[in-house]
């Protein structure tokens, strides 16, 4: 994945729409061991003209990644990082740290300033008020929403740092007293709601909750050793030694409900697994547990990783809920389940010698009791919680002796079998499991290769389970062994078969994993997808209106129906692609989506303006031609209804004055007509503008009709009387600089050079038209300009050619240190009001940070919108800007000379530098066209 690519997904992890989310986790999964991607990471993360909360999900990649699998847990695993790469890491390292923002090597003391002040003064008052409010004796449930308050207060004063205030032993203790009592303390019973929905909300379990949530932010994030500055070790050693032991156990006597079938809501039971597995790594913690591990493990772990009443009922009454949880990221990263999971992962890896053995032995007693058992009497849930434990455990089962070697064994005896189970969950977990089978089908030695043809087909037909949620997870599935399987003649004769039941599946569920799969054997098969395309395409148009009515019949529901429209969207064009050499197939398939093009550039489609520029660029003639439809008027009328429209944002509006430049700078001498409706369009929109950027865009609109016709353009601004007004804006914009002495606007390489034409443009129009004093702050302005875009240039050289020398001859000795803990990012602690439905994730946090934290200097404009579009390419790409300024200059002086030394006399010592620099880097740059073009001829 190249670095533009990498960074559109690493934009897409910030989605506040779950499918689009996992979609990008996906693809970062897929691609993250490719050669290079590391190093692509750190790239991205040092990239100042990278949007910030882009930089940030990069930065967390890369971290998790390193932690994870920058060396192997067995010695006799392969290593999943090239060692080229390592060295390219290590070489850069240094140098890329030096580079690396404040913001993300989190905040400094003195932006911390404001806060340290708010606690001075508010803290000591909360805590006497929350001393009163927890030493009431039966308080009523206003007393715990006022408790809740206070301590989501605590937590977010706490969530980067903890306030100076705190580190006084005295003033901490007070605070610590307080929630330990709140945890020892049991719920209340009386009053608590029956609805197990409304039960999770209730007030008590609400403080229970977040009194489990700051225990477990200072315990993992200030209270480990290994994870504090030197200034902070103190603090740590002093939560260890004092409360960590306490909160564990408190933790542990709360999870006593799972054994005696008490009620514990789910978000709290998530927390506490949390803070045990965070403790699994710890000496002196795993000590305190050791003694109830098989408690732990087999009374309370092993139940929550069975399929359980809930699952059940959901299965059954909402089968189209329980898929959508299925693959809910959101729904997954705070479920017991997950966190469950987790622990066992974790106590496998960290503490394996002593606690693998009883536990595979544990799982192998539960598939002897279920093979023997009759089928009225078999522990159906039992076997889905093992088999859960052994995809769980996978990876390291796979590395390990003798389990490795029982591996095939395991799947022919326990696994194949349920797939003709007479129980819905069991057939769809051993498809769960089959997907495990299949990523790590290339690094098992299976005694007979039939095996793997069996799983195949058993996915193949569980996508005709009379299960809804078994027909879905075997598509995911199926996904799996397209990519893994080695011989597509497996998969060839039944792709008829596969096609028409993914078509049925879409049809009953909106998800975008199905039209991922899809993808998947579109790309593997490539040009043999010919057969099928156009059978594809309507299919999966028909799906794409569908999700686009159910998306706009329910406003309140989730994105997942537009989302999948997407998908189908997406599908589509990997279909075009794979069949691109066959351009005869495209008329056959463009009645089926000429209807979805009309629709996508309505005002549902508005992102479409981007791409309109094709029709623009590359079809010129065709578009000034044609009068049945008048592509002219349509343009017109989709701009200025986006224009004109008063309640769009200003980011939304951005990329029509970029097509209204395309127009301009494509239809040269052809649009005459147009171009006093746009200008009165752009004038009208820069005065309610309010974001830089788009007043940057609105002004090279003005740029690129004087760049198109000077004498025409000039007399339309007089004939609206804002000339002087227009003027005015665009030189105190040239001359507006931020703090750190940046430009702060007309900040690409393309908006430069766009403003130098424009205003170059005008320097050869008579003197009736531009008067003296006017033509000076042109010229002058101008030279400013050129002079800031020869920089802006040789620089973005410069950093192009280091780039590459960075990329060559790197070596350095290893140094893995596997033992190295890292903290989770997994757990931001984002919670609605009253709800646990959580809205973001940890990435949508650090974004929110990004824009929430930016420099003095900053304005809340992204670098990303000043970054030049390495793709765009225009008729003004073969205009030299210092030639034309040069040539323009030589035109006043033959055509006007006295008007040509008065402007030279007006020109102090530092302007006449500027002008005599510029007019030899443009016969530099003849001279250096010339030879492109020579070369450019030979090549030929």
């Amino acid at each position: 994945m190249d670095l533009p690519n990498l960074a559109v997904v690493l934009r897409a992890a910030l989605s506040h729409v779950p499918e689009e989310r996992k979609a990008a986790e996906e693809s970062l999964n897929q691609f993250q061991f490719t050669p290079q991607h590391l190093v692509r990471l750190l790239q991205i993360i040092v990239d100042g003209s990278c949007d910030m909360a882009v930089r940030q999900v990069a930065s967390i990649h890369f971290k998790n990644f390193v932690a994870k699998n920058w060396s192997p847990n067995d010695p006799d695993e392969s290593q999943k990082v090239s060692v080229s790469d390592k060295s390219m890491v290590r070489e850069n390292i240094l140098g890329f740290i030096v580079q690396v923002p404040p913001l993300l090597r989190f905040k400094s003391e003195e932006d911390r300033i404001p806060l340290y002040h708010i606690v001075e003064e508010a803290f000591p008052r909360l805590l006497s008020i929350f001393s009163k409010l927890v030493q009431i004796v039966n308080p009523p449930i206003e007393v715990a929403d006022l408790i809740k308050l206070i301590c989501k207060i605590i937590w977010s004063s706490i969530y980067l740092e903890i306030p100076k205030q705190l580190f006084d032993p005295n003033v901490f203790n007070a605070w610590m007293i307080l929630f330990i009592n709140l945890l020892e303390r049991p719920v209340p019973v009386e009053g608590q709601p029956i609805d197990p929905d409304i039960r999770k909300s209730w007030g008590w379990w609400k403080v229970k909750k977040w009194t489990i949530h700051i225990l477990n932010r200072l315990y993992t994030r200030f209270g480990d050793l290994k994870l504090q500055k030197s200034e902070s070790k103190t603090f740590a050693q002093m939560f260890q030694k004092n409360y960590a032991g306490q909160i564990l156990g408190c933790h542990l006597q709360l999870l006593n409900a799972i054994r005696t079938g008490d009620y514990l809501p789910d978000r709290v039971t998530n927390l506490i697994l949390q803070y045990l597995t965070n403790s699994i790594t710890k000496n002196s913690m795993y000590q305190m547990m050791q003694p109830q591990i098989n408690i732990i493990l087999f009374e309370i772990i092993f139940p929550l990783m069975c399929f359980n009443d809930n699952d059940q009922k959901l299965w059954e009454e909402d089968p189209h809920e329980y898929v959508r949880k299925g693959y809910d990221i959101i729904e997954d990263l705070y479920s017991p389940r997950t966190a469950a999971m987790d622990f066992v992962s974790e106590l496998v890896r960290k503490r394996g010698k002593s606690n693998l053995q009883k536990f595979i032995h544990f799982i192998v007693d539960i598939f002897r009791r279920y093979y023997e058992a009759s089928a009225e009497v078999k522990p159906y849930r039992q076997k889905d919680g093992a088999l859960l434990a052994i995809g769980t455990l996978c990876d390291k089962l796979r590395q390990t002796d003798p389990y490795k070697a029982e591996l095939e064994r395991m799947l022919v005896q326990h696994v194949f079998p349920e797939f003709s189970s007479c129980v819905g969950h069991l057939r769809a977990k051993v498809v769960y499991l089959e997907t495990w089978v299949a990523g790590q089908y290339a690094h098992i030695n299976f005694s007979d290769q039939d095996n793997f043809r069996r799983a195949m087909h058993c996915i193949v037909a569980g996508m005709r389970d009379p299960d809804l949620p078994v027909r879905v997870d075997s598509v995911f599935a199926l996904r799996s062994f397209v990519e893994a399987c080695k011989d597509l003649n497996e998969i060839r004769p039944i792709l008829p078969q596969l096609l028409d039941e993914f078509f049925k599946l879409m049809n009953e569920v909106e998800n975008e994993d199905l039209v991922f799969t899809l993808e998947t054997i579109v790309d593997k098969f490539g040009e043999e997808m010919a057969p099928y395309a156009l059978g594809l395409c309507q299919n999966l148009a028909s799906a794409f209106w569908k999700c686009m009515a159910s998306s706009e019949a329910d406003d309140e529901a989730d994105d997942s129906g537009a989302l999948a429209a997407v998908g189908c969207l997406r599908a589509i064009s990997t279909i075009l692609e794979s069949v691109s050499s066959l351009p005869h197939l495209f008329t056959q398939i463009e009645p089926t989506l000429l209807p979805i093009m009309r629709r996508m550039l309505t005002s549902d489609g508005q992102d479409i303006l981007v791409p309109l520029d094709n029709y623009v660029s590359r079809g010129s003639d065709h578009f000034l031609a044609c009068k049945d439809p008048d592509y002219q008027q349509s343009l017109w009328s989709a701009l200025s209804s986006i224009m004109m429209e008063p309640n769009m944002e200003d980011s939304d509006i951005e990329p029509a004055p970029k097509l209204i430049e395309v127009l301009f700078q494509n239809c040269k001498g052809h649009v005459d007509q147009w171009v006093e409706p746009y200008l009165r369009l752009t004038i009208d929109r820069l005065r309610r503008a309010e974001k830089p950027y788009l007043k940057c865009l609105l002004v090279q609109v003005i740029a690129n009709a004087l760049y198109y016709n000077p004498s025409l353009a000039l007399a339309i601004l007089h004939k609206l009387g804002v000339a002087t007004e227009i003027f005015n804006l665009w030189f105190g914009m040239l001359k507006e600089v931020k703090k750190s002495g940046i430009r702060a606007n007309f900040r690409r390489e393309h908006d430069k050079k766009v403003c130098c034409l424009g205003l170059t443009s005008l320097i050869g129009l008579p003197v009736d038209h531009i008067p003296a004093e006017v033509l000076d702050r042109i010229f002058k302005a101008t030279l400013e300009l050129l002079a800031a875009y020869k920089d802006q240039v040789a620089e973005s050289k410069k950093q192009n050619d280091d780039a590459g020398d960075d990329m060559d001859g790197f070596d350095a000795d290893e140094d893995d240190n596997d033992d190295e803990e890292v903290e989770s990012d997994k757990e931001m602690g984002l919670d609605d009001e009253d709800g646990d439905d959580i809205n973001s994730l940890h990435l949508q946090k650090l974004a929110a940070e990004g824009k929430g934290f930016q420099p003095a200097d900053e304005d809340d404009e992204s670098d990303d919108d000043f970054s030049d579009d390495e793709e765009l390419q225009s008729p003004i790409d073969e205009v030299d800007p210092f030639i034309l300024f040069v040539d323009s200059v030589k035109g006043l002086q033959a055509s006007d000379p006295s008007r040509f030394q008065n402007l030279m006399q007006t020109l102090d010592f530092r302007y006449q530098a500027l002008a005599n620099g510029i007019a030899q880097h443009a016969e530099e740059r003849r001279v250096e066209i010339e030879k492109e073009k020579l070369e450019k001829g030979n090549a030929q």
